[in-house]
């Protein structure tokens, strides 16, 4: 297998790919290599999983090309040990692509992410006495909407070499996405609404 070198974000078009990302215990797997190479025994021993478990994992994740051999070192009992690292800072699954069984655990994770920044603006709200209301059904479709977008903003980090760390760089693609969506026509009126009463406040203060 080509290993490949860490990208600072990778989108992810493959429907197949998306539906090994999407398992929970690849998503922590990746999240601990994040901070550091480990190896196999390292993880299934931080995760509580068996060997050959989390063999089968790290398989799926190296075959998708999610991981890849970070460097290896001789143990002191003689065994060549090999330590894995994600071959992206960021993933970001295609969500036009994604088949449809695994879109719901996706835009959940979207969802909770926008009630994050949603929440910025409620707060600021409350504090102007005018409150921003959305229903369960709207929150639903805009966090849709922007999961369809991150992959078009993601597109665009792709082939550079950021700074950013991990954190700093999802805010950011999904602050773009927001953007986006909140100058659509459908959107638009939903944003301005809350924006124009704060602008008239900030004019009258």
């Amino acid at each position: 297998m080509i290993e490949l070198a860490r990208k600072v974000v990778r989108v992810i078009h493959n429907p197949q790919i998306i539906k090994v990302l999407a398992d929970p215990v690849r998503r922590e797997i990746l999240r601990l290599l994040r901070h550091e190479p480990q190896t196999q025994t390292q993880l299934a021993r931080e995760l509580n999983l068996t060997k050959p478990s989390m063999k089968y994992h790290i398989q799926l994740l190296r075959q998708s090309r999610l991981i890849k051999i970070a460097y290896s070192k001789v143990e002191s009992h003689g065994i060549l040990q090999k330590y894995f690292e994600p071959t992206s800072s960021l993933f970001i699954e295609d969500f036009e692509e994604t088949p449809s069984n695994l879109q719901k655990y996706f835009l959940q994770l979207h969802i909770e992410r926008l009630r994050g920044m949603l929440s910025v603006f409620q707060l600021i709200g409350t504090k102007r006495g005018d409150p921003i209301t959305v229903s369960p059904h709207e929150l639903k479709d805009l966090a849709h909407e922007i999961a369809k977008q991150l992959a078009r903003v993601g597109k665009k980090y792709e082939k550079t070499e950021a700074s950013l760390n991990r954190e700093t760089l999802l805010v950011t693609i999904y602050s773009e996405a927001l953007h986006i969506v909140m100058t659509e026509s459908k959107w638009k009126p939903f944003f301005d609404l809350f924006f124009s009463a704060e602008n008239r406040i900030l004019k009258a203060s």
